[in-house]
């Protein structure tokens, strides 16, 4: 028997106040050019729901404050800090900058499987792609490290916003 649903108020959720002063996970997410104002509110939702440092929205991103981003980030927007940058590659040289290991999220050869992923005390940037054409060449050519997603189906395929769940879960699941 299963016990009783745990109403919302007694959750221990943290403040606003609470979640900005918090430690965070060392993990930034850097979206390359997302077309959907709903995924990037999906973004935000999660980033705030596994405690990661920022979110940065690169090229044709739209950026908060934006309502078709709030219906889905459900007011993340004001809780993960987030920053623009006109191009992933300038993001990326940034994050090197701040000595960041920059890791794409793509299909490639000598990719490395997200099970075998390890953060090892490193500040890591996770570079998600655009939903039709993924993280660009040029993008993937600056990364330290590029991670696999494995997928058993015939689609190879995942929603942007599914694989940042994926990725961090597994990230937090190992630091827990």
């Amino acid at each position: 028997m299963f016990n009783e649903k745990i109403k919302n108020e007694h959750l221990n959720r943290l403040s606003s106040e609470d979640f900005k002063t918090k430690e965070k996970l060392p993990v930034i997410v850097v979206l390359d050019n997302i077309r959907s104002l709903n995924n990037i509110g999906s973004v935000f939702r999660t980033a705030d729901a596994f405690l990661i440092e920022q979110i940065i929205l690169c090229g044709l991103c739209g950026t908060p404050p934006n309502k078709e981003i709030e219906k889905t980030a459900l007011g993340a927007t004001s809780t993960v800090g987030w920053s623009y940058f006109s191009s992933t590659v300038e993001a990326i040289k940034d994050l090197k900058n701040r000595n960041y290991h920059i890791v794409s999220i793509e299909q490639v050869e000598n990719k490395t499987w997200l099970q075998n992923f390890h953060l090892n005390d490193k500040k890591i940037a996770l570079i998600f792609g655009n939903e039709v054409y993924g993280v660009d060449q040029s993008v993937i050519d600056l990364s330290d490290e590029v991670v696999e997603i494995p997928q058993l189906g015939t689609k190879h395929s995942l929603n942007i916003s599914v694989s940042v769940g994926i990725v961090l879960w597994e990230i937090v699941r190992t630091k827990i």
